[in-house]
């Protein structure tokens, strides 16, 4: 069982295993480094200030947008990553007014300010108070999946699933064809042990987009969890038609072979996956489990 386990973990740590302070430095380098590439190679206000906050001079980028954005008011990038600064420095006040200037300049009804305050808020470690703005965000723009989508795949984040559940399929309601989501959903539903949903949700993430590939891993998942080897076992073929160096899902099908009594087959898969560098570990217990049942039938 530690194939499943590993599995599982792997789905599950998407959700669950990722520390506030280290998401906190990738969501703002993200950030920055999209910033960065918008801008020219000759220093612009934003890239320094993106510079400055990388390097944890915060009050310093502070000034300089503010600065920048006294004579320059309808400058967009510039007050999102400031919003987000504010947040970073613990000052939600000002992420809060500068939310409202940014709405001042941006169509009427969009989304993105009160997004880019719920990010403020992550960042400053109020995370009810970021779910709130993302929900705002989903109420002023009723069509657009944006805040309900960011508020969901946070909450989800978070562990919480019962919170990330509704939001997901309201952004789903609005934008059916997000595979990203529809995978987000279902790994939800399965840590909320909803295989029928999960699977459900895997399904129309494959459906919305033959390409992503993560949702085949969780209908392989949600077999193994519903004692299914056998449309296990399909999932994993399918995806290796898909990508036939891939040393993990050889790993799924050797199990899935094992668990249908389909020992010298297992073997096989177990001798490639192996042969791509698959897990030892995980390679060594499907064995033990192989010979195990081959003594059994003696």
């Amino acid at each position: 069982m530690r194939l499943l386990v590993a599995r599982r973990r792997g789905e599950v740590k998407q959700l669950r295993q990722i520390s506030a302070a280290s998401f906190d430095l990738f969501r703002l380098r993200g950030l920055w480094m999209v910033m960065l590439v918008a801008c020219s190679l000759e220093p612009q206000p934003l890239q320094r200030a993106a510079l400055l906050a990388e390097r944890g001079r915060i009050q310093q980028a502070i000034v300089l947008l503010n600065e920048h954005l006294a004579r320059h008011p309808a400058s967009r990038r510039e007050r999102m990553l400031l919003i987000r600064l504010h947040g970073t420095a613990g000052d939600l006040g000002a992420a809060a007014s500068q939310t409202e200037r940014l709405a001042e300049i941006l169509p009427p009804g969009s989304p993105v300010p009160w997004v880019e305050l719920g990010h403020a808020y992550e960042l400053a470690h109020r995370y009810d108070e970021a779910l709130d703005a993302y929900d705002h965000a989903a109420r002023i723009a009723p069509r657009d999946p944006l805040g309900a989508k960011r508020g969901g795949l946070r909450a989800a984040r978070w562990g919480e699933l019962s919170e990330a559940e509704p939001r997901l399929e309201e952004a789903l309601r609005r934008a059916p064809r997000d595979a990203k989501v529809w995978h987000a959903l279902g790994l939800v539903r399965l840590g909320l042990g909803k295989l029928d949903a999960a699977r459900q949700a895997y399904g129309s993430g494959l459906a919305a987009d033959p390409r992503a590939l993560e949702n085949r891993i969780g209908l392989a998942t949600v077999a193994l969890r519903l004692h299914e080897p056998r449309a296990a076992l399909a999932e994993y073929e399918s995806l290796l038609h898909e990508r036939p160096g891939f040393a993990d899902a050889l790993l799924g099908k050797s199990w899935s072979l094992i668990l249908l009594g389909e020992l010298r087959e297992a073997e096989a898969a177990l001798l490639e996956a192996e042969a791509l560098g698959a897990d030892g570990d995980i390679i060594a217990r499907q064995r033990r489990e192989i010979e195990a049942l081959e003594r059994k039938l003696r």
